[in-house]
């Protein structure tokens, strides 16, 4: 067996209601202060304040940060660090954005490196503060990543790759997913399943039986809810498996990594602000279709397993039936089919694929070498 490497989150922990155990999991944890890291949208809901009850009631005393944005810029990281500083830990509760923030705060407040040290992979040194991830959407994995995405400048997008800012802790409760839009379901439920496609047909050499497993999981899960989530919200049962198959795919491409999906997917958001999942979803089926002309088994593989009735089909039709039905998928849950539909003139292309060539850290996994013609190809296809 070629030899690998698999990390994922020490302790995971789901259930409905669990967030009233927050308290005493951050008092085991962390200890008697933490960061409470979430966004403003967030605040307007009850889970913060469930959150701080919980707290309180173990006795914890909770600084909070609310300032994180989507696609975080490097300030918003550099005043969450600042905010951490004298804390015992940090508890990222939200969206993928929130927990990459707390991510960064548990990291640079105890090492003392600045942000520009830890940009790539391998690159941080740590220590870091105790951590706890709540995922309040069924998206990123960020939970059980070793990953954080920060936006630099006006729309380039770097990342802090590193065993170190893996949680101690996830706290998964899909009650906190219940009342999400259906339109942010939509998006990061198909956002969660390029994590599993990807990371199961990753180029890496890390691409390894034990990520390819939950992948295969993650996306049987998936493949049979998302649709119930969108349109059932109160499906318990749809939105517990859109959790735990995000969780999942995050564990899969954590150490398998992801590769020209994301790679086309970063300078959508990071030029014209369209949501990440969405920005998945608008390249995915293309991106598919562009591999699986040169690499068909690993779309075959996943089509029956994802999309029961596609199983009788086999090779180069599995693979291509595999990519319509995504993106049919992605149609039937109200998302947009097309760049011109997210603002995306189609003179803005070449910028695009020029921009998306920047992604060596994510190009270098995809089972089909692309150049830049090719880039700009795929965004013709999807525009």
């Amino acid at each position: 067996m070629t030899p690998f490497t698999f990390n994922t989150t020490p302790s995971i922990r789901m259930g409905d209601g669990l967030l009233d155990q927050l308290g005493e999991m951050a008092r085991a944890t962390c200890g008697e202060s933490v960061l409470l890291v979430t966004d403003p949208g967030m605040m307007a809901t009850g889970i913060v304040d469930r959150a701080l009850a919980a707290l309180a009631a173990a006795e914890v005393a909770v600084t909070v940060f609310s300032d994180v944005k989507a696609d975080p810029p490097e300030a918003v990281i550099l005043q969450a660090v600042s905010a951490a500083k004298g804390m015992d830990g940090v508890i990222g509760l939200g969206g993928g954005s929130s927990i990459d923030v707390a991510k960064l705060a548990a990291l640079l407040a105890c090492s003392g490196e600045t942000l520009a040290d830890c940009y790539g992979v391998g690159m941080a040194k740590g220590p870091r503060l105790p951590l706890i991830a709540v995922p309040t959407t069924s998206g990123t994995g960020s939970e059980v990543t070793p990953i954080s995405i920060v936006t630099t400048g006006a729309s380039e997008k770097m990342g802090v790759v590193s065993p170190l800012i893996i949680p101690d802790v996830a706290l998964l409760d899909p009650e906190l997913t219940r009342d999400l839009p259906a339109h942010v379901t939509a998006a990061t439920g198909i956002d969660a399943m390029v994590h599993a496609i990807e990371s199961y047909a990753s180029a890496s050499p890390n691409n390894n039986p034990v990520s390819r497993a939950l992948a295969v999981e993650a996306l049987r899960l998936m493949g049979g809810a998302l649709e119930r989530a969108v349109k059932e919200p109160h499906d318990m049962a749809a939105r517990g498996d859109m959790l735990l198959g995000s969780l999942l795919a995050g564990q899969a491409f954590a150490n398998s990594p992801v590769a020209a999906v994301h790679a086309l997917a970063y300078p959508i958001g990071g030029h014209f602000k369209v949501p990440h999942g969405l920005s998945n979803a608008l390249v995915l089926p293309h991106v598919l279709r562009f591999n699986a002309m040169t690499a068909p088994t690993p779309y075959a593989e996943l089509a029956g397993i994802t999309f029961p009735e596609l199983a009788d089909l086999q090779g180069q039709e599995a693979a291509s039936a595999f990519a319509d039905a995504l993106q049919d998928l992605s149609t039937r849950c109200g998302l947009q089919k097309g760049l011109r539909e997210v603002g995306i003139g189609q003179d803005d292309l070449p910028m695009l694929a020029r921009d998306a060539m920047n992604q060596t850290r994510l190009l270098v996994n995809n089972p089909r070498a692309l150049d830049q013609a090719d880039a700009q190809s795929i965004y013709e296809a999807a525009w």
